[in-house]
């Protein structure tokens, strides 16, 4: 008969182990009060230092290569000739912009119009000009008298009231500034229809169940909210065509990069005299971007579409100044 001393003991209710403490809840308080992680982002400075080795690698070009020849670049930098086709072509931009956006207005009225002629000349008058290259456009203005040496008015099929003949009638600078303007015309339309259409018909409708006229409500309220939309495009179409007067040099105006090729044909330095033209087109359009830049907030103000600063714009973008745009751990 076996002893029951040797059996194993059972376990009793004593010697079981105790249940594990239940971690305590933190509060709402303690919750808030606790430090922000910040999501840890480790490949992010991967692509950060490919493009920091590049940027190295194009200023020690840059810098080495003498074949730039930067000494004669800053010689010719401020030349008189390069000075007067920088004013020309400051100009050109100009009058161009000013001109074509005034026809684009008026165009874009037309296409809002609700009369069919004048919708249909609208939109033929746009798909025309935008299905031609500018270029051919400044050739065939400045060719025009090969096609049409006299210019009349008169009745059709009728006497003729008077004419004007075309040989010496477009030089370069008139044919730049025709075929331009009616270039910027086509586009600007449709930019500033775009940005009517943007704003919504119940403000329209709302201000006139208030009494206001149609000036004032497309002054005081359609104008206004189709600003934001507008400016954009606009400063993008402000700055292409500060670099597409360019074209104007294949007809001998005397434009930015004309004058430097005037120069290099002489002196056959071609590189710096078109690293000239290109720092004073850089320059240009930087000031231009940043002029957009500000436009661009100030209409934006109250939309809550201004964003944030130029300098803090900046630092967002480039983490080496800062630890901008963390975004902490668990939070979106």
């Amino acid at each position: 008969m076996a002893d029951s001393s040797t059996s194993p003991p059972t376990k009793t209710a004593a010697q079981k182990p105790p249940p594990p403490t239940a971690r305590p809840v933190p509060s709402d308080a303690e919750l808030l009060a606790a430090p922000l992680v910040p999501q840890r982002r480790p490949w992010r400075w991967v692509p950060v230092a490919v493009l920091l080795v590049l940027l190295a690698m194009l200023v020690h070009t840059l810098v080495a290569n003498p074949r730039f020849q930067w000494d004669v670049v800053g010689d010719y930098l401020t030349r008189a000739a390069i000075l007067h086709g920088l004013v020309l072509t400051l100009w050109l931009t100009a009058a161009v912009m000013v001109s074509g956006y005034l026809l684009g207005i008026g165009i874009a009225a037309m296409r809002l119009s609700h009369h069919p002629v004048l919708r249909g000349l609208s939109f033929g008058y746009v798909w025309l000009v935008r299905s031609v290259p500018p270029l051919v456009q400044l050739l065939f203005w400045y060719e025009l008298a090969s096609l049409y040496p006299r210019l009349s008015i008169g009745v059709p099929f009728g006497p003729e009231l008077g004419s004007v003949g075309t040989a010496h009638l477009f030089g370069g600078t008139l044919a730049a500034y025709v075929a331009l303007t009616l270039d910027v015309a086509a586009f600007s339309a449709e930019i500033v229809r775009g940005g009517i259409l943007s704003v919504d018909r119940g403000q329209t409708q709302a201000a006139q169940a208030l009494g206001l006229g149609g000036a004032r409500i497309f002054r005081r309220i359609v104008l206004p909210q189709a600003m934001p939309a507008i400016i954009p495009a606009s400063g993008n179409m402000l700055i292409g065509m500060l670099k597409a007067t360019s074209i104007v040099s294949v007809i001998a105006v005397q434009d930015l990069l004309y004058s430097a090729q005037l120069i290099y044909n002489q002196n056959f330095l071609i590189m710096p005299l078109l690293l000239v033209a290109t720092c004073w087109y850089i320059l240009l359009t930087t000031l231009l971007s940043v002029g957009q830049y500000a436009v661009e907030r100030r209409f934006a103000r109250g939309s809550g579409r201004e964003g944030p600063g130029l300098w803090r714009t900046a630092r967002a973008n480039l983490p080496l100044l800062g630890r901008a745009g963390a975004t902490p751990a668990g939070l979106s």
